[in-house]
């Protein structure tokens, strides 16, 4: 399973109501983007860490960890949006390259610097979400959101090939080692562009015996999936319509100052 997969499933915050969790995520995903406040970014960034890590029972160490995964391209955005090569230098630095100075204003400091808060907060909402919510939960809910079938079914089966193509990749990694298939950088580029051969016609033949099992028990052109629904807490879409007032108010209060 991936990891998150298993993570989710641990949560302490998976039996909570899946619609609960998907309306907080959408509408606080929504401000935070929309907004473009860093007083509300910062503000969802903490909750969701909050609930994620000390409600949900998610390891701090892992948490952080998977918020890593985005800083790479976060780096790569905001560089492209902060330096500036120039032969004039601006107010913010300058850093001399012959005749060419690296260099970057005020105003684009922070908008990198405001790119960071709102991307960082908006990732930290997708994480809420998937890390305490199973992918059969929010498929129920998308079908109670009247989202087109296909679309629910195609997202169940990119879902289910995405475990199939890790496990069938990593056999065929194991099988290309035993046979020394990573002895140097050579053999590491040719065992990959196997693998990946061998991975792509291997894909085609699991679809093609998951289509004629899915026949085979009078496939109709859905899939149905048992879900357990959890009861809705009053309680729980209290505080949710609280905050959600708040980090509204902090951003409206924000354009204003």
């Amino acid at each position: 399973m991936i990891v998150i997969d298993k993570l989710c499933y641990r949560s302490r915050l998976r039996y909570v109501n899946a619609s609960e969790k998907f309306l907080y995520t959408v509408v606080t995903l929504v401000i935070c983007v929309a907004g473009r406040s860093p007083a509300a970014a910062a503000a969802a960034f903490a909750v969701n860490g909050i609930l994620t890590v000390r409600k949900g029972g998610i390891p701090l160490s892992r948490y952080i960890k998977l918020l890593m995964v985005p800083l790479a391209f976060l780096i790569l955005g905001s560089a492209a949006v902060i330096v500036n090569i120039s032969k004039t230098p601006l107010d913010a630095f300058a850093f001399p390259v012959g005749d060419w100075y690296i260099t970057g204003s005020r105003d684009s400091v922070t908008d990198g610097a405001l790119l960071w808060a709102v991307a960082l907060s908006a990732v930290s909402c997708l994480y809420f979400l998937s890390l305490n919510t199973t992918m059969t939960d929010i498929l129920e809910v998308l079908r109670k959101l009247h989202v087109p079938p296909l679309l629910i079914e195609l997202m169940l089966l990119i879902y289910r090939f995405i475990f199939v193509l890790l496990e069938t990749a990593s056999a065929i990694t194991t099988a290309q080692k035993s046979r020394l298939g990573n002895r140097n950088y050579r053999t590491k580029v040719r065992a990959f562009g196997s693998m990946c051969s061998a991975l792509f016609i291997q894909a085609f033949r699991r679809a093609n015996a998951l289509y004629d099992a899915m026949e085979s028990r009078c496939y109709d052109g859905g899939v149905r999936v048992l879900s357990e629904e959890q009861p809705v807490s009053r309680k729980e879409i209290c505080y949710i319509a609280v905050f959600e007032i708040i980090l509204l108010a902090v951003t409206i209060g924000s354009r204003v100052i």
